[in-house]
């Protein structure tokens, strides 16, 4: 004799999986949505009054409190009965976090009062007025709190209860999964199993026999046979030719989009047309079953338990529908394309892979439905349940497998010093848990734990099939993002990684649900992040950082906006110069964002006030850590305001020379001459030493140094390097150049032409062009410019000599011949 069967955990007899993930999907959006913009804040309820409860709601809240209490002492109460009493408690708790900010603002008025009172005197020499009338705040005051702190009392009850309910339900949860009841493997049980299967299955059958020899059943049927028959002939006609049609639509569609040039954007458009078009795919066969499920039903022959079954027909097919589908997209066949890129003949081994698991899971939830209906007993239930696990387990094995093998070869080619990518690992390790969870749940079930046998495998498979949606939903992203941008690789942005991260984080509350988390643990847990953490006495929660990022964001906005409008539309029809322009349009704009910034504080409730000491402390020691950069940030101002340099003047400071390209809050960059960027910070700019060739006007003077060779006439060298200067035309007529003869160089006479040029910016230019002309009159004129040359002399030439040398030179020679002294000569 078996132990009673306790409520199996994550099984589909108790509730439709596909149903909870909808569900979970449908409730995480509608929590998340009425908490953000319906549920009131903590500064809106400072302006609630306080909310007393009357004698009848007092005594309902005493019950439902004694109720919870006794449940858990006893521990006999079911598991409807404490989330009913958990439900309960809820509302009563909200009730009282409300009424915890009653009268908010006047109890903030009377502290307020009391601490300019100050503490009393521990002398007691405080006049009697004003101990009077701290007496009278204090009073006002205690009669003011005394609701918020019933009502705190209450709530932190309510609290406490519901965690012990919750803690229950888990420990029970925890006691089903490890729970043995019968083996599908034992043979004792196989004949009471099967009998109690048979007659299952014959209940169904019998009561559409009794409907059919009833006159009343069958007159009722003739009745709607009008009803029954387009029902049912447009719902095979659906079934039938629904997908048919809806692949030679999207063909179609293609076709018609790409009938011209094929840009990127136009592939964008047309994946996602046809994306959403493919949905007909799920939706016309599923609006055949639902015709076919409507029309079994209108005919009224299939009894009760048949109508229930025939009514979660759409629910099974649907689910069948969309694997398929998802499997279609992800796996792909040309022209369309794919979300994984694998070879052609692994592309219908994968798409039938997951039609089969689809299949699996599909009879599974039949089985168990089916069983929930019935009434089966434990035995018959195990008997039923477990062929379906091992077709389920087989599928998630092949799936596996499948997919190790066609990841391996790309991790197989890596090098063995290159570390393979985070994704191929993570597919590799998937595919191995699925295989482990394959093998792993029938051993369990065949053993007799039959709930953490089908907690393995069904949350297993709903995984794949979740991660399956998140890919599809992700490339659809990818491809509206390509559409609007001009990206040749949109795979590769930012924008649609954001966009998956986002889909992992909406997921993770659906996967939570599907691995056994009740909605109750997920409400409680949103609950807390909501209510935010606690700093000094100002409560920070989400709401109000959203708050403050919309605030901030509004105001950066329109700070953009008016530095738009400054710089385009305004300023260049004043009289300030680029560098005034620039310094305005950058002083609104860090006005503008500090303005942005106090107001979104303000606007989010924010009360910073209580936590000034902590940033005060914090304060003292990021300003040792930081002071070089607030130094720079500081220098940054001053340039704005004073203006010494301004973007496109011509500086030199620490030993760099180029243009001022930018003036930043920390630094100001500079393009040398060889188009190279030279940051420098701010500091250094109001500290040291800075040369601006172009500060005001652009008017430079220029200096050309020129030698001559000595016994040239100088007056005759003046008068040509006078001609040349006036000659050039950036070179001012007033004052005119001027040519100075400076003085007798060890090589030359040295003159310098002086000449104030008209823009400095064309110094270079200038001076090429004067070395030219100045070439060409002294080539024409005959003046030589003369180059260094050298003599040298050696003291002792014979010390250089080898002995050799010295020794044939101090032989005497023969007298050369008059031959020779004739050559010579020649020579």
């Amino acid at each position: 004799m078996y132990m009673t069967q306790p409520p199996r955990y994550g099984t589909p007899a108790r509730t439709s999986w596909f149903g909870r993930i909808a569900g979970g999907l449908f409730f995480v959006a509608l929590l998340f949505a009425v908490t953000l913009f319906s549920a009131p804040s903590v500064v809106q309820a400072q302006g609630v009054g306080a909310l007393t409860l009357s004698e009848a709601e007092n005594q309902d809240w005493q019950s439902t409190a004694r109720r919870a209490e006794l449940a858990l002492e006893a521990g006999r109460a079911s598991d409807r009965v404490l989330d009913g009493l958990r439900a309960e408690l809820v509302d009563w708790r909200e009730v009282f976090v409300k009424a915890q900010g009653s009268h908010g603002q006047r109890i903030a008025n009377l502290q307020s009062q009391l601490a300019v009172l100050g503490p009393m005197p521990e002398d007691g020499s405080e006049s009697a007025e004003i101990s009077a009338q701290r007496k009278d705040l204090t009073d006002r005051l205690a009669q003011l709190r005394a609701p918020v702190v019933a009502a705190e009392s209450a709530a932190s009850r309510a609290s406490g209860l519901i965690a012990e309910i919750d803690t229950e339900l888990r420990n029970r949860q925890a006691d089903a999964l490890v729970a043995i009841g019968p083996s599908p493997l034992n043979p004792v049980d196989w004949g009471e199993g099967l009998a109690e299967l048979k007659d299952a299955v014959a209940v169904p059958l019998q009561e559409v026999r009794i409907n059919l020899g009833n006159e009343l059943r069958l007159f009722q049927f003739r009745q709607n046979l009008l009803a029954i028959i387009p029902l049912g002939l447009l719902g095979l006609i659906l079934l039938a030719r629904g997908r048919g049609w809806a692949a030679e639509a999207m063909a179609r569609l293609r076709t018609y989009l790409q009938r011209d040039q094929v840009t990127p954007r136009v592939i964008a458009s047309t994946e996602i047309l046809t994306f959403l078009v493919s949905l007909s795919k799920v939706i016309l066969p599923l609006i055949g079953l639902i015709l076919l499920t409507q029309a079994l039903l209108v005919s009224g022959l299939l009894g009760l338990r048949g109508e229930a079954l025939v009514a979660q027909v759409p629910l099974w097919g649907g689910t069948l529908l969309i694997v398929v589908w998802l499997c279609d997209k992800l796996f792909a066949d040309p022209p369309a394309p794919a979300v994984f890129e694998v070879d052609a003949s692994r592309r219908g081994s994968l798409r039938r892979i997951g039609g089969g698991l689809a299949g699996a899971v599909v009879l599974a939830q039949i089985g168990a439905d089916f069983e929930a209906l019935s009434g089966l007993d434990e035995v018959a239930g195990v008997l039923l349940s477990f062929p379906l696990m091992v077709l389920s387990s087989l599928a998630l094995m092949r799936l596996g497998r499948l997919v190790r093998a066609l990841v391996m070869p790309g991790l197989l080619a890596l090098d063995t010093d290159e570390a393979a990518p985070l994704r191929l690992r993570a597919v590799v390790l998937l595919a191995r848990g699925a295989m482990v969870v394959a093998v792993l749940a029938p051993l369990l079930a065949a053993i007799g734990y039959r709930n953490a046998a089908e907690a393995l495998i069904y949350p297993a498979i709903y995984t794949v099939g979740l991660l399956a949606a998140l890919f599809a939903t992700q490339h659809l992203g990818t491809m509206i993002y390509a559409l609007f941008s001009t990206r040749d690789d949109p795979e590769e942005a930012l924008v649609p990684a954001l966009v998956g991260v986002a889909l992992a984080v909406l997921a993770l509350p659906v996967l939570a649900l599907i691995w056994g988390m009740r909605v109750t643990d997920l409400t409680e847990m949103w609950g807390q992040f909501m209510a935010g953490i606690t700093l000094g006495d100002t409560r920070i929660s989400p709401r109000d950082f959203i708050a403050f990022a919309m605030l901030f964001a509004i105001g950066y906005v329109i700070t953009r906006m008016v530095q738009g409008a400054l710089k385009t539309s305004v300023l260049p029809k004043t009289r300030l110069d680029q560098g005034g322009q620039t310094a305005v349009v950058s002083g609104v704009g860090y006005l503008g964002i500090t303005i942005a910034a106090l107001v979104a504080i303000t606007g989010a409730g924010l009360n910073l006030s209580s936590i000034a000491i902590v940033a005060g402390a914090l304060s003292v020691g990021i300003g040792f850590g930081l002071q070089t950069i607030v130094s720079n940030f500081v220098s940054g101002i001053i340039l704005l305001v004073e203006r010494p340099i301004s973007e496109g003047d011509w500086i030199e400071v620490g030993g760099q020379m180029g243009y001022v390209r930018d003036i930043s809050v920390r630094a100001t960059r500079i393009e040398t001459f060889d188009r190279t960027d030279v940051i420098v910070p701010n500091a250094d700019l109001v500290s040291g030493t800075v040369t601006n060739y172009t500060r005001g006007n652009t008017v430079g003077r220029l200096i050309v140094s020129v030698g001559v060779a000595y016994g040239t006439d100088t007056r005759k060298v003046e008068k040509i390097l006078s001609d040349v200067a006036e000659a050039h035309p950036m070179v001012l007529a007033n004052p005119a150049p001027a040519v100075l003869f400076q003085g007798f160089g060890a090589d030359a006479l040295d003159f310098e032409i002086r000449a104030i040029l008209r823009d400095v910016n064309w110094m270079l230019s200038v001076r090429s062009d004067m070395n030219h002309a100045i070439a060409e009159r002294f080539t024409a004129e005959g003046i030589e410019i003369p180059f260094a040359q050298r003599d040298i002399w050696l003291r002792n030439p014979e010390a250089l000599q080898p002995q050799d040398s010295q020794a044939k030179a101090s032989q005497p020679q023969e007298a050369p011949s008059v031959e020779e002294r004739n050559i010579d000569r020649d020579d």
